[in-house]
């Protein structure tokens, strides 16, 4: 029986080595108000493909998509909230105001403040502190409040006050932040990218690139991807919350996630090895 033991923990624990030796994969989920319906289509394929996400981090509504995500809504869930009319009355009547934050407890369910990395998934946000003009990553706090900030678009949401700063959307800074993934010790990077206007070419120079800061630094992150997904949302705005352009947009994902199921399959056996 002793032996039988002394077999059972040799072989756990050379299952955890193995793990622990796989790749740490990251999602990256970037900014676009309700683009992020295009989240939820890609999230289906990544879902499909079976690889494992170790950590996720989103900026503006990539961050409440991956909030949420981390928290354990699986994409179908997903799904069904952005198609709800609770979900569209959330962001039409949240406009200059904090109406969102509650149901935002409700789904995250209010568990107060709490380490980031002690949710299913281990997840980061990204905002800007407008009193200083830097890039914030929220790793604890109030989930909700959190999610909140990184989504408080310039004249379209209240700033949030939080430990100290004035918070924004982090698409101000960093709208596609791989960086911040890598920073958590991320070795593969899939992101999902909502930008239309790619601003394609070299990367701005000079005084260009003092005057957009985060299109130098979104540059950087797009080609420091392993997997970048980009939906084709051109003709969609960040304020469509109508029930069919959101239906329309989760279809683009969709499309978008199965276009790049060769390279998530690919990465998949490449994990199982």
């Amino acid at each position: 029986m002793k032996r039988i033991l002394l077999l059972l923990v040799f072989s756990f624990s050379l299952f955890a080595s193995f793990a622990q030796d796989r790749p740490k994969v990251a999602l990256v989920l970037g900014g676009g108000g309700a683009k992020g319906a295009a989240h939820v289509g890609v999230l289906k394929y990544i879902e499909k493909s079976g690889i494992p996400i170790d950590m996720v981090v989103g900026t503006s509504i990539g961050s409440i998509v991956g909030g949420l995500y981390a928290q354990g809504y699986n994409s179908e869930q997903l799904d069904s909230l952005f198609r709800s009319q609770e979900w569209m009355d959330m962001f039409a009547g949240s406009i200059m105001g904090d109406s969102i934050v509650r149901p935002l407890r409700q789904l995250t369910g209010d568990r107060g403040r709490l380490d980031f990395d002690q949710l299913s998934i281990p997840f980061r946000c990204v905002a800007v502190d407008v009193k200083r003009i830097r890039e914030v990553v929220l790793s604890e706090g109030d989930l909700a409040q959190a999610m909140r900030a990184s989504m408080a678009i310039p004249l379209v949401f209240k700033p949030v006050k939080m430990d100290g700063m004035t918070l924004v959307d982090g698409g101000v800074l960093n709208n596609l932040p791989v960086d911040v993934a890598r920073d958590m010790g991320a070795d593969i990077v899939i992101a999902v990218d909502l930008t239309v206007n790619k601003h394609k070419g070299d990367e701005p120079s000079g005084v260009w690139s003092l005057l957009r800061p985060d299109l130098v630094k979104y540059q950087r992150n797009c080609a420091a991807t392993d997997i970048y997904i980009s939906p084709n949302l051109k003709g969609y705005g960040a304020q469509d919350f109508s029930p069919d352009r959101i239906a329309e947009m989760i279809a683009l994902g969709e499309k978008a996630g199965k276009a790049n199921m060769k390279k998530l399959k690919k990465l998949k056996k490449r994990l199982a090895k």
